[in-house]
């Protein structure tokens, strides 16, 4: 199985102690396990999208290092980032006149060669991811036609098409409806639990990460607070993103109001 790590790595934007420089977060080092599912939490402009950039190879972090088995990930070459990391973003895919299948068959890019023809494999891979997420049936249907769930699950079909070791998303669950959260939410966990990949995803949605996740990662000025959902609510970083708010979260992830706390 693969092996994530980062180690005293600083996010940012332009260069550390330059005018016009930030940082977001420093000092960050975690092994990441292989075959479960993370959350990644905390209060917009902490860094979240950044880290899972930095992690993905698509950005340089200001200083450290991040290494896929044990080599950084600066050093592999596109082709070989791309066979071991699928990432999601938020930022939506132009598929303009293109079906679902056709967009779940681009996860099959880094293994078609220069003419891009989709081997027996390569079908069956897609088949295969079309299935796992549910949409079979919508193969043929215009990508652009979906719901926002139906369209989101089309994306990781892709990321499960492209068979990487590492899979990473960015708010998969934004803008989506409480059922779709969970069905999301679920599918993410079969992903890792029954395929052995590492799974790591941002988001706000917190019942879901607590009750569904295997690991939390709460990200705050302070840098990372990490374990399972139990040990995380205990240690109060759930609770300090509110430390402005008259609200607790409850042990199964309920954010209840705190009546004994005065607010203005």
């Amino acid at each position: 199985m693969m092996t994530l790590e980062f180690n005293d790595i600083k996010l940012g934007y332009g260069r550390s102690g330059r005018e016009g420089g930030r940082v977001l977060a420093d000092h960050l080092s975690l092994r990441v396990p292989a075959g479960r599912v993370t959350a990644l939490l905390g209060r917009n402009g902490t860094g979240k999208s950044t880290l899972l950039r930095v992690l993905a190879g698509v950005r340089r972090p200001l200083s450290g290092s991040v290494r896929l088995d044990g080599v950084e990930i600066d050093r592999l070459s596109p082709l070989e980032r791309a066979r071991r990391v699928a990432f999601v973003t938020t930022e939506p895919v132009s598929t303009a006149h293109l079906r679902v299948r056709e967009v779940v068959a681009m996860g099959r890019a880094p293994y078609t060669g220069w003419f891009g023809r989709l081997s027996e494999e390569d079908e069956r891979r897609v088949d295969e991811a079309l299935e796992r997420v549910g949409l079979s049936k919508f193969g043929n249907k215009p990508l652009e036609s979906l719901s926002d769930g139906e369209r989101q699950r089309a994306m990781i079909a892709r990321a499960v098409a492209q068979d990487t070791p590492l899979v990473l998303l960015d708010e998969p669950t934004a803008f989506l409806d409480l059922p779709n959260r969970y069905r999301v939410a679920l599918l993410l966990r079969e992903l890792a639990h029954e395929t052995g990949k590492t799974v790591i995803y941002s988001s706000h949605d917190l019942s879901t990460a607590v009750q569904l996740c295997d690991t939390l990662w709460v990200m705050s000025a302070a840098g990372i607070e990490t374990g399972t959902p139990a040990e995380v609510l205990g240690s109060g970083a759930i609770d300090a993103l509110f430390d402005d708010l008259p609200l607790r979260c409850s042990a199964d992830g309920a954010v209840r109001f705190d009546r004994s706390q005065k607010h203005p």
